[in-house]
Order: C-alpha cells, then structure tokens, then sequence
C-alpha cells in the first residue's frame, strides 16, 4: 500500500500531463529515491523493496515504470443520471408507465429494481420518486 503511494506521489507530474518524463522533471522527489537524497527520506520506501540499496534503486524504478491502473487517491467523477435519463432507460426496458413497475409481480419487480441500480449514476431516492417505491424497500433489494 505505502509502495502504492510512493508510485502516486511521484507519478503525479506525469499523470497531470506537467511532463511526459518525471526523471526530468526537476520538482519531483522521485530523482531522490534514485540517486543521493537531498530533500526527502527514502529509506523506509526503498526499504520495501530491498535492503540493498542498489537493488531497491532498481526495484523502485521498475515499479514506477509498469503500467497499472492503480487508484490511489484518485478523483473520480460522480455521474449523476437526470431523471429523463432514467426514464428512457426504463423506457427501453418496456416500461412507458412507471408505475407499472409497482404492479409487477414481487420477483419480477426486485429484478427491474436491480437493475436500475446497477446503473452508475442512479441513487436510491431518485428511483423512489421516479417509481413510487418506498426508499426502504428499494434499500433492501
């Protein structure tokens, strides 16, 4: 984890697009953990990789450079679906008339409730006013 922030910390100039090349990039702290430090304590990262110096040298390098899609500490957007939105995708599953879906056999009904929350940027209370379902019961399936 500590390994993984590390990576986060000093891939940060690269990853805003500051500059394609952190080694070159002279305000990062990741040349300290390649060659003498001056500004920032590295032993305990390099440590984790090795007790060898030059070989956690090595180690930290090539952990920098692999390509991953970690999320550390990343932002991601919240997508937040408008009610119009919602209703299409209700729209296309057959419903016209939303209040059909309370009269829908308890099953069936859990089943078209699941779905609609498995899509990213609904929330609960949005699919409570959109379908007269209570909140509680939607929570619950």
């Amino acid at each position: 984890m500590y390994s993984g922030i590390i990576k986060n910390i000093t891939a940060n100039p690269a990853k805003a697009g500051i500059t394609k090349d952190i080694e070159k990039y002279r305000w990062s702290s990741y040349t300290e953990y390649l060659d003498t430090p001056i500004m920032t304590d590295v032993d305990f990262a390099l440590d984790m990789f090795s007790t060898d110096r030059n070989k956690a040298v090595d180690l930290f390098k090539s952990y920098n450079n692999e390509n991953n899609d970690d999320q550390c500490m990343e932002y991601a957007a919240k997508l937040n679906l408008s009610d119009q939105e919602v209703i299409e995708f209700l729209n296309e599953l057959g419903f016209v008339n939303l209040s059909e879906i309370t009269r829908l056999e308890k099953g069936q009904r859990d089943q078209v409730i699941k779905k609609i929350k498995n899509i990213n940027g609904v929330n609960i209370r949005q699919i409570a006013r959109l379908t007269g379902i209570s909140k509680s019961v939607i929570d619950r399936i």
